[in-house]
């Protein structure tokens, strides 16, 4: 039997076929607005309340603002980091302001991705992190794109090895077809892709699952709504384009 490490959001575990393989490292792949943030954090909240600490990577986002986005679905994780069960990584100040001097896991330096490792191992060592979700890896190799495979194989030899389920948010442009950084996919266990695209002066939301190791998946695209609670994904719906017009086809 494959162990795996539920979502928690409503309907993805039905279409990963009961949850993410454990250790599993999978790319959350997406343009803006795509909702790539909320699933990362819907998937760390839904761990919490299920016992699983869990580690939060900020490249992308004050620490401050990242706690401020998910307390406005009902995610409050401070009682958490109170009882040592949550860590949030800053690495986006890199230790200036008041209020980062204020944070206990701090990157001085963002850029240096083995400093990054070397704060994020301490993390999760310190809560005994089950989940782990970096906000955005891409941040990591933006300027040097060669480096993203090697960037992302060095955050994977760690998070497997530390015995974490992880999630890495990787930003793509609106027309990029691709996961983001040359040879990221090869160096994953798994790809979900978020896609808004525009049809009939309407945006529509689908996801697909391009792979997951250790598991049989949907190959299916689904359509997803993000509520006031989160990400809400349906199983039992598909998004078809026919003729330039999106359709929702129950299955």
């Amino acid at each position: 039997m494959v162990r795996r490490i539920k979502t928690g959001i409503p309907g993805m575990d039905e279409i990963l076929n009961g949850g993410i393989p454990e250790r599993n490292v999978v790319l959350l792949s997406g343009g803006p607005g795509t909702g790539k943030s909320i699933f990362g954090q819907q998937f760390l909240w839904n761990g919490l309340k299920n016992g699983e600490p869990g580690v939060f990577v900020a490249l992308e986002e004050h620490p401050v603002q990242v706690r401020i986005n998910m307390s406005q679905f009902g995610w409050d994780v401070r009682p958490y980091e109170e009882k040592g069960l949550f860590a949030m990584v800053d690495a986006f100040t890199g230790g200036i302001g008041e209020a980062a001097k204020r944070e206990r896991y701090v990157v001085r330096d963002p850029d240096d991705v083995s400093m990054l490792i070397d704060v994020l191992k301490e993390a999760i060592r310190d809560v005994g992190a089950v989940r782990v979700v970096v906000d955005s890896v891409s941040t990591l190799y933006l300027t040097k794109p060669a480096l993203a495979r090697g960037t992302v194989m060095r955050l994977k030899r760690v998070l497997s090895g530390l015995g974490t389920t992880s999630i890495l948010v990787s930003q793509v442009s609106v027309t990029e077809r691709g996961f983001g950084g040359p040879g990221v996919e090869h160096a994953v266990d798994g790809i979900i892709r978020l896609d808004l695209v525009e049809i009939d002066g309407e945006l529509k939301r689908s996801l697909v699952v391009w792979k997951m190791r250790g598991t049989a998946h949907s190959m299916k695209r689904h359509p997803f709504d993000i509520t006031d609670k989160g990400i809400i994904v349906y199983p039992n719906k598909v998004l078809k384009l026919r003729g330039g017009r999106a359709e929702f086809e129950s299955i």
